[in-house]
């Protein structure tokens, strides 16, 4: 598929062994979706592991909202801190005007992040499987390192709109290195909010810098204000199991869910420790706790 005014999609290779063909296209495109590669089975253990630790999450110990439409987050020190730890973030329209919670926890979360890939055993074993590593291989990493995960809730009714942004904004490194790898664990369509692209929008120019300013608190800058051609975009729907990489530049959103339906999802982000990985990014690690790759 070389037609860039649409996502490249494929079945998933065996053994994550991408063709030349779809190497093109994820180049061409930024973006490139492999249905079924993971297993209904694996999809479903870790909805059911996140279940578990939503389950002994006290949402009264914390009301962190996260959004990208308003950035409120921004100098959030749960937020902020959260780089080595596995935390929870509510939607916003979870919380009423008393700040209590509308309905049931976990109908209310926006997001759990940020490393439960390596604090998490079922996490674990889910980013780090031998056909994902022959990917990132493929894609031409040399030293990879998952740098941070999110699990995505997408709630029915509230799940709350993305603003078109790129990963690099906030995942930064010299030269750009950033590599989304996002699963479908659920079936995500227009209806719940899939993710939706701007195929070969990877070309544009970094439009946004985020990083901590010199008192710690989080800092977005603008490098080009020029807009997003929209008119592009294109959904990525995916049944559960589909697997969609993106380049940390390609422009991606979607749209609030006001359906019946959750749409959750799990994203791994991807940088090469060749590259420098500036001190001033937000997502930090502590010292005992360094970036692995996928061994």
């Amino acid at each position: 598929m070389k037609n860039t005014a649409e996502i490249p999609s494929y079945a998933a290779p065996t053994g994550g062994r991408l063709s030349d063909d779809m190497l093109a296209d994820f180049k061409d495109a930024g973006v490139l979706a492999l249905r079924d590669f993971a297993s209904v089975d694996a999809c479903d253990a870790l909805r059911a592991r996140a279940a578990k630790l939503v389950e002994a999450f006290d949402p009264e110990e914390v009301r962190s909202v996260f959004s990208t439409t308003e950035q409120t987050q921004l100098n959030d020190d749960y937020f902020i801190e959260s780089g080595d730890k596995i935390r929870f973030f509510l939607e916003k329209e979870a919380i009423d005007e008393n700040g209590r919670l509308r309905q049931k926890k976990e109908h209310s979360l926006n997001k759990m992040g940020h490393a439960m890939h390596d604090l998490d055993p079922v996490f674990d074993r889910f980013s780090r499987t031998p056909e994902l590593a022959e990917v990132v291989k493929r894609i031409g990493f040399v030293e990879p390192a998952i740098v941070q995960s999110m699990y995505i809730f997408k709630p029915p009714g509230i799940g709350g709109e993305v603003a078109c942004h790129q990963d690099s904004t906030y995942i930064y490194t010299e030269p750009e290195s950033c590599v989304g790898f996002w699963f479908a664990l659920e079936d995500a369509t227009l209806e719940n909010g899939c993710m939706q692209f701007i195929p070969g929008g990877h070309k544009l120019p970094l439009k946004k810098r985020n990083y901590r300013g010199a008192n710690g608190k989080l800092v977005t800058e603008t490098l080009d204000d020029s807009p997003w051609p929209e008119e592009k975009k294109r959904p990525a729907e995916a049944p559960a199991g589909t697997l969609v990489i993106f380049d940390g530049r390609a422009p991606h959103l979607s749209a609030a869910n006001r359906s019946s339906k959750s749409r959750h999802a799990y994203t791994l982000h991807v940088i090469d420790q060749q590259c420098r990985y500036p001190a001033e990014n937000w997502l930090q690690r502590r010292a005992d706790l360094p970036l692995r790759g996928f061994n």
